[in-house]
């Protein structure tokens, strides 16, 4: 069992949107990496009704991610990596494939994601473009990710890659072709949902 310190902030009502939902309480039940809240809102419901509804949501902040290509030949760059959380919830190995991808840590989305493929791959990409912006989780968390696409050559590769090896990154960085996108998805071997998403990009706009 988990014992969290529970802080309680405040009392007062927050009015959100055209009142429907009134946050009238919030209080922090673990902080750490990322930062759990309770909290307490009153719910009008469609039919006439307000209700007090409880809900927990984790907060660590926003991300950005965004999807290699080189058009001139026809690859594809991925990262492969550990993740404990697929692990644990039943993944052979928890190494999976993935784009790259980070946490804003106060830049702005499109300087983040410039940072993580550098840290991640090795290439210093001019520019990204972006594609849309969505919430992961929004049932239980608050992240909201910039999803970007960014092209690159060979003469872009100014380091091996690999990952912030003070942040413990272990990242191996995978080439692909064009014609190995549909593959990958129809045989379920990408089950990271950005990454799944702009691949469905990829076999849309790439081949």
């Amino acid at each position: 069992m988990i014992f969290y310190n529970r802080v309680f902030l405040y009392q007062k009502k927050r009015f959100m949107g055209q009142s429907r939902v009134q946050i009238i309480g919030e209080e922090i039940l673990y902080k750490g990496w990322s930062t759990l809240k309770k909290f307490t809102i009153s719910y009008l419901r469609r039919d006439g009704r307000r209700e007090i509804h409880a809900r927990e949501i984790y907060n660590s902040g926003d991300g950005a991610a965004a999807l290699l290509y080189n058009p001139a030949e026809r690859k594809i760059l991925l990262i492969r990596q550990f993740r404990l959380a697929a692990l644990v919830n039943g993944h052979p190995d928890g190494f999976i494939y993935e784009c790259c991808a980070g946490m804003l840590d106060d830049l702005d989305p499109e300087a983040a994601i410039i940072k993580e493929i550098e840290e991640e791959t090795g290439y210093r990409v001019p520019g990204v473009q972006k594609i849309y912006e969505a919430y992961a989780t929004p049932g239980a968390h608050m992240e909201k990710i910039h999803i970007y696409t960014a092209s690159y050559d060979k003469s872009m590769r100014v380091n091996e890659g690999g990952g912030d090896v003070s942040e413990q990154e272990d990242i191996e960085i995978v080439e692909m072709d064009y014609e190995s996108v549909p593959q990958l998805l129809t045989e379920g071997k990408i089950i990271d949902a950005k990454t799944n998403i702009l691949l469905q990009w990829a076999w849309r706009e790439l081949l």
